[in-house]
């Protein structure tokens, strides 16, 4: 479900733009707002902050912590001219249960767009089936397409188009690797998955998989993955909401990136990580401090994707 298809508004002729997905986005669209992010880069590191959303408010909804998603929308918004409000599920009424389509309503009379970054992905379309103004998916359990489209930038940034690459995800099928499947149907690059079977996709994602045809391969074995690759991905091992911490170390102890594996992949290959890391864990230092690392240019690409994506909502496609 996309932008497209989700819509709350009492105007039915204009209904607001979401970006809750990667999926059911044309190419083209995203080439757009990377195209724009870009642009908008380029503008601030010439020191030009175009107030393109001059006296426009984002709401900024938190179920959990944030550095990267919080920092980077607060900011980005504020490079446009915007302001921003910080809310958490304990400040607002939703800690005493009000329904999300009701806060949804509330807000739409006060805020021009909201992001949000909350575990339930259905309360996130439920968000947007009842809001009037634009709501961005911050992150939830099931994708997370501002982190992709970031990694899309800094890897073409470093290295060209991403239709070219081969992509290789190392550790759990969570929400990033959902977004990069998602993404890997719209650009058409290869993407090798290795998972452990206790932690392999599954239910959507799995059609997902199936559905984008022989571009995804998925195994087990990270060692086969890794083998030429462009680019070697992985996460946390411990994400929000895992409650088997030591049994998930155990299993994926294995996926662990290390020198040996990413020796495996081509000897130009860039390795990311959305962060936070547990250094020691799911990668080694030497990894993430050494030269194939682009793991703070990815983090900085979080604000200026961002940006964009919050002029694509408002209906801005490029600068004149």
């Amino acid at each position: 479900m996309n932008e497209q298809a989700i819509n709350g508004t009492k105007d039915k002729k204009n209904p607001p733009r979401h970006f809750l997905d990667l999926k059911g986005f044309s190419r083209q669209t995203l080439r757009n707002i990377l195209d724009l992010s870009a642009d908008l880069k380029k503008r601030l590191a010439n020191g030009e902050r175009p107030p393109i959303l001059k006296d426009k408010m984002l709401a900024m909804i938190f179920e959990r912590e944030s550095t990267r998603t919080r920092v980077s929308f607060d900011v980005g918004m504020r490079q446009l001219g915007g302001q921003t409000m910080m809310l958490t599920g304990r400040e607002m009424q939703l800690s005493r249960e009000e329904t999300i389509a009701d806060t949804a309503r509330v807000l739409s009379r006060y805020v021009d767009a909201i992001i949000i970054r909350i575990l339930s992905h259905e309360d996130l379309l439920e968000l947007a089936g009842t809001a009037g103004v634009p709501v961005i998916n911050g992150l939830t359990q099931l994708s997370h397409p501002c982190q992709v489209l970031a990694d899309i930038q800094t890897f073409e940034e470093h290295r060209g188009p991403i239709e070219e690459a081969s992509v290789t995800w190392v550790g759990d099928a969570n929400n990033v690797l959902a977004s990069w499947v998602h993404a890997t149907a719209i650009f058409g690059n290869r993407l090798n998955i290795a998972c452990p079977e206790e932690y392999a996709p599954s239910g959507k994602m799995l059609n997902d998989i199936a559905a984008a045809g022989d571009r995804i391969s998925l195994g087990t074995d990270p060692r086969e993955a890794c083998r030429n690759s462009d680019l070697v991905i992985t996460d946390t091992w411990v994400s929000m909401g895992d409650k088997d911490a030591s049994e998930r170390r155990r299993i994926l102890s294995p996926y662990r990136v290390d020198q040996s594996l990413m020796e495996l992949a081509s000897a130009d290959a860039l390795f990311m990580h959305c962060l936070p890391a547990h250094r020691g864990d799911e990668v080694t230092e030497e990894v993430m401090d050494g030269p194939q690392s682009v793991v703070f240019d990815e983090a900085e690409n979080r604000m200026h994707v961002q940006k964009a994506i919050l002029a694509h909502v408002f209906g801005i496609e490029r600068l004149s």
